[in-house]
């Protein structure tokens, strides 16, 4: 058994160059092995195109080797966080490895030949939720550790006061949207299924055909109608505007890769109608996407003779609509720029607990209009801003902690829903149609552009994680609540089966809709008490940042468990949403902030979960002693500074290392590890103030680290390793 760790993108992967041989130094003296994985944007996009390549280039298909793994018993995989790309992203990762001297082809946003729509087809399987959802073959348990929630109590995040007058608001869809339209069946016994498009001529087209599914399957169907949805941004600018609040869309336009972009691109087509009324022919000629954002739409008018008039017409229009909310004030940044900076999960909890204020183009806070056009989830965000003019400014100091138990397993929900969303050619018809019998399950009649979905869940998965949910709630004691809302098609059939098995186990566990249950949670919270919200794939994601940024700041310091179907289990190791800014930091002034809190927490699981499997009482200790680490380098407050020639990511890897030493050193569980380590211990504390002066030398320059989708690996380590003096002190563990 070995222990596979991944390697990713922007700061976490940055973080690995320092943090990768800490663990693998310390790990041999276990014997136990880690390999790594390289599952980055780039490598994922190299691994389509082998025969495109020069031997020396090509890169073996990672992800798909780490999807066979995680169905073996014995997979024990450390997960850091990945890109889930946007086009934009992907287009700027395949301009930088054409310029290394990579010949991938560029994106075609229309394939006009068969081999485009190949290379598309090719890039479909890299763009947005590509890793999870091949890697995530179990259910997930999300939780914050006593340790971390005790630091955190003791040491609150700065708290931004909510004003009880705040104009502040969610705004969803009242009718159209995938809410309102969902229809769902009980799969009653094995079939496969075919979903077609009639045209209203009658012509049909089967869009995919031998889906199978299995006895006890839910399978669900929705669309969203774009001209409700068009109707619903034009309302909510003008409301913006009339409140002379800020205007801002929240999406997942990385992960739901197919319909959310182009949810997006109908909001920047209704703020800027009158730019597009105008200029649509040019547009069109210059080849603009609007699912790509206001950025790329720029970009491309720089070649355009119409230029002028463009970007006179273009700020006419910022300075009469309502004002958008800002991602970036300083750089120009708007909230309808770019897809991937929109990410709701990310964007709402960093709204909330600014006050429920986001940025205007000067930077000043305002209060906001954030439209989430879907209803589904949206009522999550609005339960949080009630309960705040309710009962004031949540209070790191003494909140509970609500942990997550989320349904995630083979491609559960709408996570698995890409290879089934389809844009309406025309008016017409979708029917998904049972193969065997040729009866039509669901159906849809719909207009062109609307926006099409099905979703899958298996029955395995669901009993899983219903299971998950009450042991979850057997160990902790906590209050446990199933977020499910009889009034969604889908969730009615669920709560059939949940209530079915709570009958079987003899337990009593509520069910509540989302809204009710994030107001129940929030009430519990504030009465210091824990909540266990166990929920659908969806809101498993928005939850593990939601209340993990309310209670705690960030997202990134939660322990995240898969707990696989086939026995293995992945130790996934926090959220990525600041790495972008964390980056640039890091180029401009050689100082990461990024915080490995996450890895740390994943790698002790790791071990434990290792030890458990093999019986190797060496991984015990390690785990032990590492949560000892862990502790100590808490309450030392060794998590790294956001300003330059302060403690760093590098530093924070420093001192888990003496505090893991130490405790390696003092144990007397095993006296070969104690002989060891205590020796290195002694040169790790009697060098203490050389390596630290070492990583603080380092900052305040300009650092090349040779591209940023793909680095150069010996740039990106000689960046992230630069005190001589520690990188000995590990040589002479491993040797």
């Amino acid at each position: 058994m070995k222990i596979t760790y991944t390697l990713t993108d922007e700061s976490p992967a940055l973080a690995t160059y320092s943090f990768l041989p800490i663990v693998k130094a310390f790990l041999s003296k276990a014997g136990i092995d880690v390999e790594t994985s390289d599952i980055s944007l780039s490598a994922r996009v190299l691994a389509q195109f082998p025969d495109r390549l020069k031997p020396e280039q090509r890169l073996p298909d990672a992800l798909a080797s780490l999807g066979e793994l995680v169905n073996q018993a014995e997979a024990n995989l450390i997960k850091t966080p990945n890109i889930s790309a946007s086009i934009p992203q992907l287009k700027a990762t395949i301009k930088e490895l054409q310029e290394k001297g990579y010949n991938v082809p560029n994106f075609p946003d229309e394939p006009k030949t068969q081999e485009e729509q190949d290379i598309k087809q090719a890039y479909q399987k890299v763009l947005g939720s590509a890793v999870n959802p091949v890697l995530r073959q179990g259910n997930s348990d999300r939780r914050c550790t006593k340790a971390v929630k005790e630091y955190a109590k003791k040491n609150p995040y700065k708290v931004v006061s909510f004003d009880t007058n705040s104009k502040s608001r969610v705004a969803y869809m009242g009718e159209g949207d995938f809410f309102a339209n969902e229809q769902a069946v009980l799969i009653t016994e094995p079939t496969s299924v075919k979903i077609e498009f009639i045209d209203e001529n009658g012509k049909m087209q089967v869009l995919k055909s031998a889906l199978k599914l299995e006895q006890n399957e839910i399978l669900d169907a929705t669309f969203m109608d774009v001209e409700k949805l068009e109707e619903f941004y034009e309302e909510q600018i003008n409301y913006a505007k009339k409140e002379n609040i800020l205007f801002s869309l929240h999406l997942k336009a990385t992960m739901m890769k197919v319909s959310d972009p182009v949810i997006f691109g109908h909001a920047l087509q209704v703020y800027f109608k009158d730019l597009f009324a105008e200029f649509g022919d040019e547009f069109q000629k210059l080849g603009v996407n609007p699912n790509n954002g206001l950025s790329e739409l720029l970009s491309k008018i720089e070649s355009s003779s119409k230029k002028d008039a463009i970007l006179q017409k273009y700020r006419e229009i910022l300075a009469t609509r309502a004002p958008i909310s800002m991602v970036d004030s300083q750089k120009g940044i708007t909230n309808l720029h770019v897809p991937s900076d929109v990410i709701v999960d990310a964007s709402m909890p960093a709204m909330l607990k600014n006050g429920a204020r986001l940025w205007d183009k000067d930077g000043k806070e305002c209060d906001t209009n954030a439209c989430i056009p879907d209803k589904t989830y949206a009522t999550i965000y609005e339960a949080v801003i009630e309960d705040l003019h309710k009962n004031g400014t949540l209070d790191p100091r003494v909140l509970g902690s609500v942990s997550n138990v989320g349904l995630m397993a083979k491609k559960a929900q709408e996570y698995g829903s890409h290879d089934k969303t389809f844009i309406a050619p025309s008016n017409g018809v979708f029917r998904i149609v049972d193969e065997r019998t040729n009866s039509v399950l669901l159906e849809h009649k719909v207009r062109v552009g609307d926006i099409y979905r099905a979703n899958q869940v298996k029955y395995d998965a669901v009993l899983n994680w219903i299971d998950l949910g009450i042991q979850r709630a057997d160990i902790t004691g906590s209050k446990a609540i199933f977020w499910l809302d009889e009034k969604r098609p889908s969730n009615k059939i669920m709560i059939n089966l949940v209530k079915a098995r709570l009958q079987e186990c003899g337990k009593d566990i509520e069910i509540l809709a989302p809204k009710q249950a994030c107001l129940k949670s929030l009430e519990l919270i504030r009465a210091g008490k824990d909540a266990i919200s166990i929920t659908g794939n969806v809101l498993r994601d928005y939850l593990t940042d939601l209340f993990p940024i309310l209670e705690l700041g960030t997202s990134a310091k939660m322990l995240s468990v898969v707990p696989m179907l086939k026995g293995g289990a992945m130790f996934e190791t926090g959220a990525g949403g600041s790495a972008p800014k964390q980056v640039s930091q890091l180029i401009e002034e050689n100082h990461l902030r990024w915080d490995s809190l996450g890895e740390f927490l994943a790698l002790q699981a790791s071990l434990e979960f290792f030890a458990q499997k093999t019986g190797n009482t060496k991984a015990q200790i390690l785990a032990d002693c590492l949560d000892e680490a862990i502790a100590k380098w808490l309450d030392n407050n060794k998590a790294p500074s956001r300003k330059v020639k302060e403690d760093d990511n590098r530093t924070s890897h420093f001192y888990l290392a003496l505090y893991f030493a130490q405790a390696l050193g003092a144990q007397t569980k095993d006296k070969d590890l104690s002989a060891f380590f205590a020796p290195i211990a002694q040169d790790l504390n009697q060098n203490e103030s050389k390596i630290h002066q070492e990583f603080i030398d380092a900052q305040g320059v300009f650092v090349d680290l040779g591209g940023y989708y793909k680095f150069d690996d010996a740039k990106a380590q000689s960046v992230m390793c630069p005190s001589a003096t520690f990188n000995a002190i590990l040589a002479k563990i491993q040797a």
